[in-house]
Parts: C-alpha cells; sequence; structure tokens
C-alpha cells in the first residue's frame, strides 16, 4: 500500500516549550492509524500541522502528495478534520447543520443535498435527520461532527479524540462508525489516549508523551 501521509521530524515550538520534538510516521491508503498518548502529550497540536491550523516550527508533513508548508491549500482540499470540540448549530436539525457546512465547502444544489444524504447513512443518523441537534446525546452529536468532516469526500480523515466526555453506548457507537467508514474506503488518522481504542481499531499505532 501507498503512504498517504509521511511526516518528517515535526516540530511544534511556543517560545521556550517545545510542545512536538521531532516526531516522524507515516499513514498507508486505507487503514486507521491510531496516535496513542496521554493528554497533553501533543496529539492536538500535531494534529493542528497536519491540518495546517499551525505551521510547524521545523520539520514536513506531506499529504496526499501535497506539503503542509509549501501547499497548505492541497493538504486541505484532501483532509477531513473532526475536531474534539463540537462544530455544531444546536438551533438547526442534523440535515440542516450538513447542509450549512457543504456551503462552506462550496457545494450546492442537487449535488449538496445528494451528499448530505449520502453522509447521514454513512454515519447512520438518516431516521434523525429532521430533529435538533439540542435533542441529540453527546454520541449523537459526536456523529454529526463526524459527518462535518466527510461531506467534501476527503481522502484522509483526522479524528482527534472523538470519544471523550461520552457515555459507553455512545463511545461503542463511534467505534463502530469508524470501523464502517474504514470498510467503505477511508484512511483514519485516530488520536486517542485509550490504548484499548488503538488496539481495537488499528493495526498499526503510534506513541507520543510529551512530545515526541
Amino acid at each position: 500500500m501507498a503512504n498517504i501521509l509521511e511526516v518528517q521530524n515535526l516540530v511544534k515550538n511556543y517560545g521556550d516549550f517545545q510542545a512536538v520534538k521531532g516526531v516522524s510516521f507515516n499513514i498507508q491508503e486505507g487503514e486507521i492509524f491510531s496516535l496513542l498518548g496521554p493528554n497533553g502529550a501533543g496529539k492536538t497540536t500535531t494534529i493542528s500541522m497536519l491540518s495546517t491550523l499551525y505551521e510547524p516550527t521545523s520539520g514536513d508533513a506531506t499529504i496526499a502528495g501535497h506539503s503542509v508548508k509549501k501547499n497548505p491549500m492541497g493538504v486541505r482540499n484532501a483532509i477531513g478534520v473532526v475536531p474534539q470540540d463540537l462544530a455544531l448549530y444546536e438551533d438547526l436539525t442534523a440535515k440542516e447543520n450538513l447542509i450549512f457546512w457543504g456551503q462552506m465547502y462550496n457545494l450546492s444544489g442537487k449535488s449538496l443535498s445528494s451528499r448530505v444524504d449520502e453522509v447521514l447513512e454513512q454515519i447512520g443518523l438518516t431516521d434523525k435527520a429532521k430533529n435538533k441537534v439540542k435533542t441529540f446525546s453527546g454520541g449523537m452529536k459526536r456523529r454529526v461532527n463526524i459527518g462535518v468532516g466527510l461531506l467534501h469526500k476527503p481522502q484522509l480523515l483526522f479524528m482527534d479524540e472523538p470519544t471523550v466526555g461520552i457515555d459507553p453506548q455512545s463511545r461503542r457507537a463511534i467505534l463502530d462508525t469508524v470501523k464502517d467508514l474504514n470498510k467503505q474506503g477511508m484512511t483514519v488518522l485516530y488520536t486517542t489516549h485509550y490504548m484499548e481504542e488503538a488496539e481495537e481499531l488499528s493495526i498499526r499505532y503510534g506513541l507520543i508523551e510529551h512530545g515526541e
């Protein structure tokens, strides 16, 4: 399998504090790669650099052939991001949220409508499409959040600790959703501080602690 992501000696400094200290790893097309580490280990900072939110202090990474430093727009077109914090409007329905974010990706008309319906099916919320997000459980909200990251059909999906702060039943649903997406061909970078999640989801996983 070809590598869709290659990370080479990625470093992020904040003044005198080094949050990420020369991280290197790769992800093959079609796999779920888990990045495992405790809170504060540097997982979210690494994701932020790979998604071009933060510029690396040094080092580089390529995603689908695009450098995060030299071609950030190419990277953004190739990835979907599911952040820890929910990017949803509580007073809108699940479908309305997806339509809103789809428009942010420049989708419109029939292509937007059909893609929203596809995503609702992918995340298992077709029957809840017209329900307001504020009525959802924490796990259901996170599934809508995953849907937002899927709208533009990314080649690689970043999922930053998507099971934090939810009940065991919702956690189970999220893990099953990740595996279902992978069976459909999605490549996933999944960060977690739960060893059992990494072992369940991934054949290969990386360990990060104190930024390295």
